[in-house]
Protein backbone atom coordinates (compact mmCIF):
# COMPACT_ATOMS: atom_id res chain seq x y z
CA UNK A 1 0.00 0.00 0.00
CA UNK A 2 1.35 3.45 -0.94
CA UNK A 3 1.59 6.43 1.45
CA UNK A 4 -1.21 8.82 0.84
CA UNK A 5 -0.01 11.64 -0.92
CA UNK A 6 3.00 12.04 1.51
CA UNK A 7 1.13 13.61 4.25
CA UNK A 8 3.37 13.76 7.10
CA UNK A 9 1.66 13.60 10.85
CA UNK A 10 3.64 15.07 13.36
CA UNK A 11 2.91 13.20 16.96
CA UNK A 12 3.56 14.13 20.16
CA UNK A 13 5.11 11.97 22.94
CA UNK A 14 4.00 12.93 26.28
CA UNK A 15 0.24 11.98 27.05
CA UNK A 16 -0.25 11.32 23.04
CA UNK A 17 2.09 8.23 22.36
CA UNK A 18 3.11 7.76 26.27
CA UNK A 19 1.71 7.58 29.35
CA UNK A 20 2.98 10.94 30.90
CA UNK A 21 0.41 11.73 33.62
CA UNK A 22 -0.09 8.42 35.01
CA UNK A 23 3.58 8.21 36.64
CA UNK A 24 3.99 12.50 36.91
CA UNK A 25 1.08 12.67 39.00
CA UNK A 26 1.25 9.58 41.02
CA UNK A 27 4.58 10.31 42.13
CA UNK A 28 3.53 13.88 43.51
CA UNK A 29 0.36 12.13 44.95
CA UNK A 30 2.35 10.06 46.69
CA UNK A 31 5.28 12.56 47.47
CA UNK A 32 2.63 15.31 48.72
CA UNK A 33 0.01 13.26 50.14
CA UNK A 34 -2.40 14.82 46.99
CA UNK A 35 -4.99 12.85 45.28
CA UNK A 36 -4.30 15.05 41.92
CA UNK A 37 -5.78 12.81 38.76
CA UNK A 38 -5.65 14.53 34.99
CA UNK A 39 -9.59 15.08 34.81
CA UNK A 40 -9.36 17.59 37.67
CA UNK A 41 -6.56 19.40 35.88
CA UNK A 42 -8.14 22.64 34.00
CA UNK A 43 -4.83 24.22 33.03
CA UNK A 44 -1.47 23.67 31.57
CA UNK A 45 0.64 25.11 34.06
CA UNK A 46 1.53 21.94 36.84
CA UNK A 47 2.50 24.85 39.11
CA UNK A 48 -0.52 26.46 39.29
CA UNK A 49 -2.47 23.02 41.03
CA UNK A 50 -0.45 20.96 42.90
CA UNK A 51 -0.32 21.64 47.24
CA UNK A 52 1.38 25.45 47.41
CA UNK A 53 4.95 23.32 49.08
CA UNK A 54 5.56 21.22 45.74
CA UNK A 55 5.08 24.41 43.46
CA UNK A 56 7.78 24.22 40.79
CA UNK A 57 9.26 20.97 42.28
CA UNK A 58 6.36 19.45 40.31
CA UNK A 59 8.49 19.52 37.09
CA UNK A 60 11.82 17.84 38.87
CA UNK A 61 10.16 14.40 38.39
CA UNK A 62 10.48 15.22 34.47
CA UNK A 63 14.47 15.91 35.07
CA UNK A 64 15.02 12.85 37.20
CA UNK A 65 16.88 10.08 35.10
CA UNK A 66 15.08 7.32 34.30
CA UNK A 67 11.74 8.85 34.61
CA UNK A 68 11.01 9.00 30.20
CA UNK A 69 12.35 5.65 30.05
CA UNK A 70 9.62 4.30 32.14
CA UNK A 71 6.90 5.16 30.88
CA UNK A 72 4.05 2.99 29.33
CA UNK A 73 2.49 3.68 25.64
CA UNK A 74 -0.75 4.52 25.35
CA UNK A 75 -3.80 2.33 24.82
CA UNK A 76 -3.79 1.58 20.79
CA UNK A 77 -1.01 3.86 20.52
CA UNK A 78 1.63 1.33 19.26
CA UNK A 79 -0.87 -0.46 16.84
CA UNK A 80 -2.97 2.43 15.32
CA UNK A 81 0.84 3.80 14.68
CA UNK A 82 1.70 0.80 13.16
CA UNK A 83 -0.68 1.28 10.62
CA UNK A 84 -0.82 4.48 10.00
CA UNK A 85 3.29 4.44 8.78
CA UNK A 86 1.72 2.19 5.90
CA UNK A 87 -0.10 5.30 4.90
CA UNK A 88 1.47 8.32 6.07
CA UNK A 89 4.98 9.74 7.08
CA UNK A 90 5.00 9.69 10.77
CA UNK A 91 7.23 12.39 12.79
CA UNK A 92 7.51 12.10 16.39
CA UNK A 93 7.75 15.40 17.68
CA UNK A 94 9.03 15.97 21.03
CA UNK A 95 10.08 18.70 23.58
CA UNK A 96 12.34 17.17 26.21
CA UNK A 97 12.75 19.13 29.53
CA UNK A 98 16.19 17.72 30.38
CA UNK A 99 19.73 15.86 28.75
CA UNK A 100 18.50 12.96 30.25
CA UNK A 101 14.67 12.90 28.12
CA UNK A 102 16.81 13.40 25.01
CA UNK A 103 18.55 9.67 25.42
CA UNK A 104 15.23 8.07 26.91
CA UNK A 105 13.14 9.48 24.65
CA UNK A 106 14.98 8.32 21.78
CA UNK A 107 15.67 4.69 23.45
CA UNK A 108 12.17 4.78 24.03
CA UNK A 109 11.25 5.23 20.29
CA UNK A 110 13.68 2.78 19.19
CA UNK A 111 12.36 -0.27 21.67
CA UNK A 112 8.45 0.52 20.99
CA UNK A 113 8.56 1.81 17.78
CA UNK A 114 11.31 0.65 15.38
CA UNK A 115 9.54 1.00 12.47
CA UNK A 116 9.25 4.97 13.01
CA UNK A 117 12.78 4.57 14.28
CA UNK A 118 14.84 7.62 15.73
CA UNK A 119 15.55 9.26 12.46
CA UNK A 120 11.96 10.21 12.24
CA UNK A 121 12.15 11.73 16.39
CA UNK A 122 12.35 15.63 16.41
CA UNK A 123 12.98 17.57 19.31
CA UNK A 124 11.44 21.07 18.88
CA UNK A 125 10.03 23.38 21.30
CA UNK A 126 8.14 25.20 18.82
CA UNK A 127 6.33 22.73 16.47
CA UNK A 128 4.94 25.00 14.35
CA UNK A 129 7.83 25.33 12.23
CA UNK A 130 7.77 21.72 11.47
CA UNK A 131 6.62 20.99 7.66
CA UNK A 132 4.01 18.72 8.46
CA UNK A 133 0.48 18.26 7.17
CA UNK A 134 -1.49 17.84 10.63
CA UNK A 135 0.06 17.91 14.60
CA UNK A 136 -1.09 15.59 17.10
CA UNK A 137 -0.57 16.90 20.49
CA UNK A 138 -2.26 18.05 23.53
CA UNK A 139 -0.48 21.07 24.86
CA UNK A 140 -2.44 24.40 24.27
CA UNK A 141 0.46 25.94 23.05
CA UNK A 142 1.46 23.25 20.44
CA UNK A 143 -1.79 23.30 18.68
CA UNK A 144 -2.40 26.86 18.95
CA UNK A 145 0.94 27.67 17.23
CA UNK A 146 0.40 24.84 14.21
CA UNK A 147 -3.27 26.53 14.05
CA UNK A 148 -2.02 30.10 13.30
CA UNK A 149 0.35 28.47 10.38
CA UNK A 150 -2.89 27.30 9.05
CA UNK A 151 -2.14 23.65 9.32
CA UNK A 152 -4.38 21.06 11.11
CA UNK A 153 -3.89 20.39 15.12
CA UNK A 154 -5.78 17.50 17.04
CA UNK A 155 -6.05 18.06 20.44
CA UNK A 156 -5.83 14.64 22.82
CA UNK A 157 -8.69 15.72 24.58
CA UNK A 158 -7.59 16.33 28.17
CA UNK A 159 -9.73 19.22 30.13
CA UNK A 160 -6.99 21.26 30.37
CA UNK A 161 -6.80 21.63 26.46
CA UNK A 162 -10.74 22.22 25.81
CA UNK A 163 -10.37 25.86 26.07
CA UNK A 164 -8.76 24.62 22.04
CA UNK A 165 -10.79 25.62 19.77
CA UNK A 166 -9.48 22.86 17.52
CA UNK A 167 -10.25 18.76 16.62
CA UNK A 168 -10.19 16.77 19.13
CA UNK A 169 -10.07 13.15 20.01
CA UNK A 170 -10.91 10.52 23.14
CA UNK A 171 -7.91 8.40 21.88
CA UNK A 172 -5.58 6.41 19.22
CA UNK A 173 -8.96 4.35 17.91
CA UNK A 174 -10.55 7.54 17.30
CA UNK A 175 -7.61 9.33 16.02
CA UNK A 176 -7.06 6.95 13.58
CA UNK A 177 -10.82 6.54 12.32
CA UNK A 178 -10.96 10.28 11.73
CA UNK A 179 -7.65 11.03 10.68
CA UNK A 180 -8.33 10.95 6.80
CA UNK A 181 -11.06 13.23 7.33
CA UNK A 182 -9.20 15.95 9.19
CA UNK A 183 -6.84 15.72 6.51
CA UNK A 184 -9.39 16.25 3.90
CA UNK A 185 -11.72 18.75 5.98
CA UNK A 186 -9.14 20.82 6.97
CA UNK A 187 -10.62 23.85 7.00
CA UNK A 188 -13.98 22.76 9.46
CA UNK A 189 -13.78 21.91 13.12
CA UNK A 190 -14.87 18.39 14.50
Amino acid sequence: MSKSLNKVLCIDMDSVIVDLMSEWYGRYNRDYGDDLTVERVLRWDAKSYVKPECGEKIYEYLNEPGFFASLEPLPHAIEVMQRLSKRYDLLIVTSPPSVHAYREKEEWVSRYLPFIGRHNLIFAHRKEVIDGDLLFDDAPHNLHGFMQTGKIAVAMDYPYNRNVPCKRVSGWLEFEEKVDMFLTRSGDHV
